[in-house]
């Protein structure tokens, strides 16, 4: 029998791999000139709840771990693009809904979800095909983490990164303070994952957690630079003393009209994953895995040595301070939704127990206006 007459084995775990929330689809493989590589395909996974920022919930975790085992197994695949819909999120991490209303305080629970999450880490470390993960927004919390895990990162020079673990209740531990340390060095790692201070696509690049960036708002026909980036240079370059925020004032303000004036475009990332897409297309298969494997080690050595003490403690953590942050970002006002730090760190000070009413008494409070 021919090779191409022969009847393949099908090796994914299940047959139907949809679940709501996740997208498949095979598109298409380029060549470097636009022509249409016959038969050949990328595949993209789409994280697809951008009512809520992509965040990804049970279910959603169980078709992206079932969509990277199946584009991986494809044997007419070439890469993996892995994004989110609309253009304001690639993923901003877990669902705060599911995690308050459903998680917080059943610590047996969020171990068997974490069980679901670890596996969707490991599912893009462990993929045979390069992954690259279209930033075309927020790339925050888990989000970072999952997007960390990629192989490269093309993304919008509007989106934001940055983590939110000690913020609303949790650690970065899946993933963050694995692949942090090994992509930008520890001292900045140290600053993103206990600071959880967001950060610019320009910053994310000159820190060399990208690949490539493009500009993705367009004024007046054309496209510009992030404007709200030079707020932050003026930051920088001024600090904040009384000239300085005049400036960075003026800065922001600008920055802001420009946005007004302008619309998110998202082709031009469009053109530049196709491009690196139609690279790696030119490359022997097997050599491209290969390699892969080899420089995936450092993140997969350090994912490997800590997932499942990650695992136990973010279960525990779900009866204190993770039942406290993510309640308090569910149902606190839209201006504030996080706990009142100052008085939890006197209240533990003054010996007070999480069992009983210090969970409710650090929530954040609605504004009464006069």
């Amino acid at each position: 029998m021919s090779q191409s007459m022969r009847d393949f084995k099908n090796h994914d775990i299940v047959d139907d791999i949809s679940k709501p929330g996740v997208r498949y689809e095979k598109r298409p493989a380029k060549r470097p000139d636009g022509t249409v590589a016959e038969g050949l395909y990328n595949v993209w996974i789409t994280l697809d709840n951008p009512g809520q920022y992509n965040s990804y919930t049970t279910d959603m975790v169980k078709g992206v771990i079932l969509a990277f085992r199946a584009a991986s197994n494809a044997r007419d695949v070439n890469c993996v693009v892995f994004t989110g819909a609309g253009d304001k999120a690639f993923c901003t991490g877990g669902n705060t809904k599911e995690y308050a209303e459903y998680y917080a305080g059943h610590p047996q629970e969020y171990r068997q979800y974490m069980r679901l999450f670890n596996d969707m880490v490991s599912a893009i470390l462990a993929c045979d095909k390069p992954v690259i993960c279209r930033v075309n927004g927020m790339r925050i919390g888990g989000g970072q983490e999952i997007g960390m895990a990629c192989d490269f990162s093309v993304s919008s020079d509007l989106a934001r990164y940055g983590q939110a673990g000690p913020k609303h209740g949790s650690a970065p531990i899946g993933g963050a303070t694995d692949f942090l340390p090994v992509v930008i060095g520890a001292e900045r790692a140290m600053a993103a994952c206990v600071l959880c201070e967001p950060f610019s696509a320009h910053k994310a690049y000159q820190m060399g957690m990208l690949t490539e960036i493009v500009p993705a708002l367009k004024v007046d026909g054309k496209f510009v630079a992030n404007p709200l980036v030079e707020t932050q240079r003026m930051v920088d370059e001024f600090g904040r003393n009384a000239y300085g925020e005049a400036k960075t004032g003026d800065a922001l303000k600008e920055g802001k009209a420009v946005m007004a004036r302008g619309q998110v475009d998202l082709s031009m990332l469009d053109a530049k994953v196709e491009e690196l897409c139609a690279k790696i297309l030119l490359t022997f298969p097997d050599c491209t895995t290969k390699t892969l494997e080899e420089l995936r080690k450092p993140k997969l050595d350090a994912w490997n040595r800590n997932k499942e003490n990650s695992r136990a403690w973010l279960a525990l953590n779900m009866v204190t301070e993770a039942r406290a942050g993510f309640t308090a970002f569910n149902e606190g006002p839209k201006d504030d939704r996080e706990v009142d730090f100052v008085l939890l760190r006197q209240k533990l000070a003054a010996g007070q127990a999480w069992v009983g009413s210090l969970h409710d008494e650090i929530q954040p409070q609605a504004k009464k206006h006069g």
